[in-house]
């Protein structure tokens, strides 16, 4: 009798289902899932990060054109945290649309009001017993007399701020995304974005000069940087990258 209460705990443990630790992602169009058609070459870094790993899941609720306001307005948001279980990963990536006065009252957010949502978000991530990985923006291709220019404004530093402020891993995107855009010149990092010339693509047909949205070389590029981020700022990650 007592051997069989000692098993007890030990068969429960192995009956009751594990987690599998997940990475949701909450972002814009550079991070979303893009359909996969031969008409279509548009992808995004978030897209291609689940061929990086083994042994956790990765779940992209990143969708374009969307900012901090309207990602939690239309539900996303909510979406996104119902999924999350102790132990999972949050990375939350936003600051293209939200800086664009163009987009409107449901997209545009003054600094000031980027910067509190992003800490509404961490703080929701948090409750749910979650870690929040916060991402600055990637990079926009704009060449000025040879020199890449900065188009974020003070955006990426509220992002900063708030991952100092609270504590949260960043992953410092903007900054390598400029590297390796400068890296590849002003010419050559067209292969990076969606840059083609009439007939290569049908979606395309007058052609595509798009310094925003990833090519597929662009995407792969972007999250090899992506997982170099991840791999410093939330070190726990690493036994779950493939070799």
């Amino acid at each position: 009798m007592r051997k069989l209460l000692l098993l007890i705990p030990l068969l429960l443990a192995f009956s009751i289902p594990q987690h599998t630790p997940t990475i949701h992602l909450a972002g814009d169009s550079t991070m979303a899932n893009k359909p996969y058609t031969p008409n279509n070459p548009e992808k995004g870094w978030g897209q291609v990060l689940p061929l990086y790993m083994e042994g956790i899941q990765v779940k992209n609720y990143a969708i374009n054109g969307r900012a901090t306001k309207d990602f939690r307005a239309e539900g996303h948001w909510d979406r996104l945290l119902d999924g999350v279980r102790p132990g999972d990963y949050v990375i939350i990536q936003f600051g293209h649309n939200d800086e664009s006065p163009s987009k409107g009252e449901l997209r545009y957010s003054t600094p000031e009001q980027y910067k509190a949502n992003l800490k509404q978000f961490v703080l929701d991530a948090r409750e749910k017993q979650g870690t929040p990985i916060l991402a600055t923006s990637i990079t926009r291709r704009k060449f000025e007399n040879g020199t890449l220019v900065y188009t974020h404004g003070v955006y990426p530093d509220k992002v900063r701020e708030v991952a100092k402020e609270m504590e949260v891993p960043l992953l410092e995107m903007e900054e390598r995304t400029r590297e390796l855009v400068t890296t590849f010149g002003e010419e050559r990092s067209k292969q990076l974005f969606l840059h083609y010339l009439p007939g290569e693509y049908a979606i395309f047909p007058e052609g595509e000069a798009d310094d925003t949205h990833l090519s597929p070389t662009g995407a792969f590029a972007v999250c090899d940087l992506a997982v170099d981020e991840l791999k410093k700022a939330v070190p726990e990650l690493m036994a779950y990258f493939k070799p």
